[in-house]
Order: structure tokens, then sequence, then C-alpha cells
């Protein structure tokens, strides 16, 4: 992980599929976790995916609420 990577979360929608145009941070939880069970997706979506499951796990979404707020 990148320092920049949780900026992305707040500013890089999700691409494709039933979420599409919604902010990776604002993914639900069971959509993650479901992702991480079927496999992430190579790349950079992949590792944001992954981040942003780490931080929902662990109930650190607040984390992000001053990185909004920069935006």
């Amino acid at each position: 992980m990148k320092p920049e990577d949780l900026q992305r979360l707040v500013t890089v929608t999700m691409p494709y599929g039933k979420y599409q145009g919604r902010l990776i941070a604002d993914l639900p939880g069971a959509y993650l976790a479901w992702y991480a069970r079927k496999g992430f997706p190579k790349g950079d979506l992949g590792n944001l995916l992954a981040l942003a499951l780490e931080i929902d796990h662990n109930g650190l979404k607040p984390l992000l609420d001053p990185l909004r707020k920069r935006r």
C-alpha cells in the first residue's frame, strides 16, 4: 500500500458491475467480502478493493472522513 491509496479510495469509482460509479470507499462490506472470496481483479483496482475490505473489516472507515473533506 502506498499512502496515496487512501486518498484514491475516496476519489476512484467502481468502473463496472452492480456498484458502477460508487466510490470504492463506499462499497458495502458484503460486496468487498464477496470479491475477496471470488478473487480481486488484478492490478490497481484489485489492490484498492482489498484495501477497502481491510478498512471496512477493521471498522476504520471513519479514518477516511478527513480525506473526503479535502476533495
